[in-house]
């Protein structure tokens, strides 16, 4: 079983030449131990050994200090930032792989560690009762400070810019982070935001920062480079509670997404089990495949098997895979050749250093 499995055939995205459609999640490795923030040479490292995936989504970066939630993640809003990530980029082309850059700003999800003693910015002025990783370790959330209009204006305006700064590193693509509780996640849902300007209340309005990230970003990016990220039934993790207005919602903002020719939707089934909540979707991929009409992206708990199967049932076009591709740089090759796959080092997935990072051996060096 090789080209035959359905993950490694070559997919057209867009016009972006992928050799296979196993893709690399992004993932928050917190190896940018530097003041800049920025990437490492190691950083080059971990992503050229991860080049025979058909496409890596890096991690995500933060658009702007503000977006920063999490101690040594990187950025793309300085100078320094840009061109420490042409390193990374051109090492993934020199292997022939493509890579897309997640941009990401964390909203409530953050901590006044970072800002300087300043409450994070988030849609309503709710605690989200989680925790940050700081500097000092884990520390809870506080209540964070509700965003005016202008502090809106000027986060779409850091999307908008970082956007630009990922096309200049060298980036083939964007994925905006709209998932996972973090900011604009946070304006989709009624357990975050609260407001009762044109930003809260209908799901129009719920949508609008979204959207308007959305119509910033294509002024550097073209539509066709830009993907998105959506977990639709996050509940009770990073913050999140959802409701009965939630999955609406959802449908209303995947509906419209077919207004754009985008790179892809990419989708995360439920992190947890959310059986019994009747108002949420247990199977996203089948659920929501009808009512989008482009590329679809599927993450969460996928194996070998799985994956070949949502492409099969034409539930997905893509499989997304995260842990698996910690341990296994190569992981495409491994599914080729039906080969053992690597356990990963959980202790080692947020800490500086090499050491769970780059040290994994290919299939080929575990076997000399």
């Amino acid at each position: 079983m090789s080209k035959e499995q359905n993950l490694l055939q070559s997919f057209n995205l867009k016009g972006l030449a992928l050799k296979n459609r196993v893709i690399m999640a992004p993932m928050t490795r917190s190896r940018a131990d530097n003041e800049a923030k920025k990437p490492m040479d190691m950083h080059a490292t971990y992503y050229r050994q991860r080049a025979s995936a058909g496409l890596i989504i890096a991690e995500g970066s933060q658009v702007s200090p503000r977006g920063v939630g999490y101690v040594n993640t990187p950025g793309i809003h300085s100078n320094e930032q840009v061109e420490a990530w042409k390193k990374v980029t051109k090492a993934v082309h020199e292997e022939g792989g493509k890579i897309f850059l997640q941009l990401w700003h964390v909203g409530r999800m953050s901590h006044p560690d970072f800002h300087n003693g300043e409450k994070p910015l988030a849609p309503s002025a709710i605690n989200p009762n989680a925790q940050s990783y700081t500097p000092d370790g884990f520390k809870d959330t506080v209540t964070p400070k509700e965003m005016t209009r202008e502090e809106i204006k000027l986060t779409i305006q850091e999307f908008k810019t970082a956007a630009k700064n990922a096309m200049d590193a060298g980036f083939d693509g964007v994925e905006i982070h709209s998932s996972n509780g973090y900011l604009i996640h946070q304006f989709f849902n009624n357990s975050s935001n609260q407001r009762t300007d044109d930003y809260g209340g209908s799901m129009e309005n719920k949508a609008k920062f979204f959207f308007q990230i959305i119509d910033a970003v294509k002024v550097f990016v073209p539509e066709n480079r830009i993907g998105v990220r959506l977990n639709p039934s996050l509940h009770g993790i990073f913050g999140m509670q959802a409701d009965e207005e939630t999955i609406p919602t959802f449908e209303y903002i995947v509906n419209r997404l077919n207004d754009y020719n985008l790179a892809y939707l990419h989708l995360s089934e439920p992190f947890n089990e959310v059986n019994e909540y009747d108002f949420l979707v247990t199977n996203i991929a089948q659920h929501f495949r009808p009512i989008y009409k482009g590329i679809l992206m599927i993450n969460a708990g996928f194996s070998q098997e799985s994956g070949n199967r949502v492409i099969e049932e034409g539930h997905a076009d893509l499989v997304a895979f995260g842990k698996l591709f910690i341990s296994n740089p190569d992981l495409p090759i491994r599914f080729e050749k039906n080969a053992p796959l690597a356990d990963w080092d959980e202790d080692t997935f947020y800490v500086p250093g090499e050491k769970g990072y780059i040290d994994y051996p290919t299939l080929e060096e575990e076997t000399v």
